[in-house]
């Protein structure tokens, strides 16, 4: 947790009765203003009986070289929760469809579209290189993250959702992403940078941010005739550059935000094609998913 500086101990301080007031106020006063609906208002707001603080935990990344750990905030009874999944409901199909070209949910679809890139374009020296954002959900500032969504909505030129309006969505992203606190080693803890892996909203927010992040390079990439794609925080791309131009590109990339920093591996496809490329592919992406779902 040391490490990415994005969270707060606030030591034996409980925040939870506190957090279940400040949410149910705010939802009131959304209410009351007429920013939300009363049936949306009774949809998302809370019990007391019926919530729980977040609670930490680690998973190994199994299909990462030295087998890390991803830290999950549990917090399925979280005060927020439900906000954090209508936002979910709302936002991530439209996600899906402005990142269709790039993004990918399954192994299946990696497949299918290195199966029809390499009809055209493969060689015996053609590169692989896979790269892992590191840390993603706990790199992107908070402010940032929300930011994103916004312009995801206009870059989709929407005004509303569902009838509600853009301006109430930014709102209740912000209170879900600024009221990430969870236990963990008999402790409380505030998340003061990126968003908590186990919040669906937080998803959603990762993509949208590395979406525009990623444009520069998914053109770059699409101009030589390659293939980019990517997967939350697992990117996959195969081109016909030589080793040093790509690794010189990969360093480029790695300045364009100080948030994002990509480990990349690279290697030709004759080490691997075409008997160990699907194994090597799902084994480097494919896994992964299951590790984040």
């Amino acid at each position: 947790m040391e490490k990415t500086e994005a969270y707060e101990c606030l030591h034996q301080n409980d925040p939870l009765p506190n957090l279940i007031e400040s949410t149910n106020k705010y939802l009131l006063k959304l209410r009351l203003d007429n920013w939300i609906t009363q049936k949306q208002y009774e949809q998302l707001s809370i019990k007391k009986d019926e919530v729980e603080l977040a609670h930490l935990f680690y998973l190994s990344k199994a299909h990462k070289p030295g087998t890390p750990l991803r830290s999950i905030v549990s917090g399925l009874k979280h005060p927020t929760i439900k906000i954090s999944r209508f936002l979910d409901e709302l936002l991530r199909p439209l996600f899906d469809r402005m990142a269709s070209s790039t993004t990918v949910t399954s192994g299946i679809e990696v497949i299918k579209q290195l199966y029809e890139w390499s009809k055209r374009n493969a060689r015996q020296d053609t590169l692989i290189c896979t790269m892992d954002v590191i840390d993603l959900y706990t790199m992107i500032p908070q402010t940032e993250g929300i930011l994103a969504i916004k312009k995801m909505l206009d870059y989709l030129n929407l005004k509303q959702i569902n009838g509600l309006k853009i301006e109430t969505i930014i709102r209740l992203c912000r209170f879900v992403v600024r009221n990430n606190y969870f236990s963990y080693d008999s402790k409380y803890y505030h998340q003061i940078r990126g968003g908590a892996m186990g919040s669906p909203l937080t998803l959603t927010i990762a993509n949208a941010y590395m979406f525009f992040f990623e444009r520069d390079i998914v053109k770059q990439i699409n101009n030589s005739n390659g293939l980019y794609i990517r997967y939350i925080d697992d990117i996959f791309i195969t081109i016909n550059w030589s080793s040093q131009h790509l690794e010189k590109q990969i360093d480029r990339w790695n300045k364009f935000d100080l948030n994002i920093k990509l480990k990349a591996e690279v290697g030709e496809s004759a080490d691997i094609w075409p008997r160990r490329y699907v194994s090597y592919l799902i084994d480097q992406m494919c896994s992964g998913q299951r590790a984040k779902q």
